[in-house]
């Protein structure tokens, strides 16, 4: 398994408690993605509180928290068994555009 920046690392490279926190805070922040009239509130305040219990997951004392850390949990959990993909959302000729990811081959 590669450590260099950027380097993909497979989903066994965390614990599966923490994909799960990680695949429900890209749930979540898909549904506020598509700007509900009612509940948005409470949907910041799941992805704050998941936030939370991403980055004081055990798992970090260990491996140490890094943003690149991060950014690879975000990865291992969209490309790993069960991934969740995050949508785009683009500012586009004066309004929010939200986009379904690409799906990859294997979908």
């Amino acid at each position: 398994m590669s450590t260099r920046p950027g380097a993909a690392q497979p989903a066994e490279a965390f614990p599966d408690g923490l994909l799960r926190l990680q695949h429900d805070w890209t749930r979540t922040y898909n549904r506020l993605a598509y700007r509900p009239a009612a509940g948005a509130a409470e949907l910041r305040a799941d992805l704050f509180a998941l936030t939370v219990r991403i980055d004081s997951h055990p798992h970090w004392r260990t491996a140490g928290w890094s943003r690149e850390g991060r950014t690879l949990l975000w990865k291992a959990a969209q490309e790993g068994p069960g991934g969740v993909r995050e949508v785009s959302v683009r500012w586009v000729g004066g309004e929010f555009v939200v986009t379904e990811p690409e799906r990859g081959s294997d979908e």
